[in-house]
C-alpha cells in the first residue's frame, strides 16, 4: 500500500502521471472483468471474450465520434495562404495573381472609397459573394487574415480594419435534387478574398474606452487571398472504426470456429472400450 501510494502521489511530471494513470485504469477497467470471465470460461476462452468486447465497445464509440465530430478529433477546418498571392498590395495584382479573369478599369484620380466601389462592383460581377459583416463566417475570415497581414508585415497590429470579405466556390456534391444531399461528400475548392484599409492613429488615454478607428482616405486597400482547408477532424475516428471492427470481426470468427469445433467434439461417439 505504500508503494502504491507513493506511485499516485507523483504530480511533479504530468506526462509520467497520466501515463501511470492510464496503466492503472486499463488494468483496473480490462483486468477485472477478464478476471470474471476467466474464472468462468477459462483463462483463454475469457482472454478471446474480453478482448472482443473490448473491440467492439472502442468500434461503437468510433462510429459515435465519427458521427458527432467529438472524441479523437483531427485537424480542424482553416483558412490557409494562397502561396506568393497571400496579401495583393496592388488592384492590378488582383488579375495577375489570378483572383479575378478581368482587369479592373479604375479611372485616373479615382479615391480610395471609389476604387473600393469600382473593386466590389468587379467581385460581384465574376460570382464573388460580399459576406455580411455581422456573419460568423467575416470575422473567421478577416482573423485568419490578420495572422497572413502581420506575417508579412504589410500593416502593423491594429492598424487596420477589414472593409468587406468577399466569398467564392466550397458548393457541395452529388445531390439529389436542391435539397437532399446527405450524400454530398465532395466538395468544390472555396476562396476567400479579404478587403482590409489602414486606420488613421489614435491615442489612447488611461480610464476611456478606445477611440472607433477611423479609414484613411487615402490609404491604399490591401487583399489577403485565401484558400478553405477543409481538415481531418473525423479522421482519427474512421480509423478507430475500421480498425476495432476488424478485430473484433476477426475474433467473433474465431470465437465462431470454437463453438464450431465444440460442437463436432460432443457430436463424436465416445471411442469403443
Amino acid at each position: 500500500m505504500s508503494a502504491l501510494g507513493s506511485i499516485l502521489a507523483i504530480n511533479w511530471e504530468p506526462e509520467l502521471r497520466g501515463i501511470l494513470i492510464v496503466i492503472i485504469s486499463v488494468a483496473v477497467l480490462c483486468g477485472s472483468v477478464y478476471l470474471i470471465l476467466g474464472t468462468n470460461l477459462g483463462a483463454r476462452l475469457g482472454f478471446l471474450v474480453s478482448l472482443a468486447a473490448l473491440a467492439g465497445w472502442m468500434m461503437m464509440m468510433g462510429i459515435i465520434w465519427m458521427i458527432y465530430g467529438i472524441g479523437m478529433q483531427g485537424p480542424m477546418p482553416s483558412w490557409k495562404a494562397m502561396e506568393g498571392r497571400t496579401v495583393i498590395q496592388d488592384t492590378d495584382a488582383l488579375t495577375t495573381a489570378g483572383v479575378l479573369d478581368g482587369s479592373i478599369e479604375i479611372p485616373e484620380g479615382a479615391s480610395f472609397q471609389e476604387r473600393g466601389e469600382i473593386i466590389s462592383a468587379a467581385f460581384e460581377a465574376e460570382g464573388w459573394e460580399a459576406l455580411d459583416a455581422a456573419s460568423p463566417e467575416y470575422g473567421q475570415a478577416f482573423a485568419a487574415a490578420q495572422t497572413f497581414i502581420e506575417e508579412e508585415e504589410a500593416l502593423a497590429a491594429g492598424g487596420y480594419v477589414a472593409t468587406a470579405v468577399y466569398d467564392v466556390g466550397g458548393e457541395r456534391w452529388p445531390k439529389i435534387g436542391e435539397s437532399i444531399d446527405f450524400l454530398a461528400f465532395m466538395h468544390d475548392p472555396r476562396y476567400v478574398v479579404v478587403e482590409v484599409a489602414p486606420t488613421e492613429p489614435t491615442r489612447t488615454e488611461a480610464g476611456r474606452a478606445p477611440a472607433s478607428a477611423i479609414i484613411q482616405e487615402d490609404g491604399q486597400r490591401q487583399f489577403v487571398y485565401m484558400i478553405r482547408d477543409l481538415g481531418a477532424r473525423r479522421q482519427p475516428a474512421q480509423v478507430l472504426t475500421v480498425g476495432s471492427g476488424l478485430i473484433f470481426g476477426a475474433l467473433c470468427w474465431l470465437l465462431h470456429r470454437r463453438d464450431q469445433t465444440v460442437e463436432r467434439n460432443l457430436a463424436a461417439p465416445a471411442p469403443a472400450g
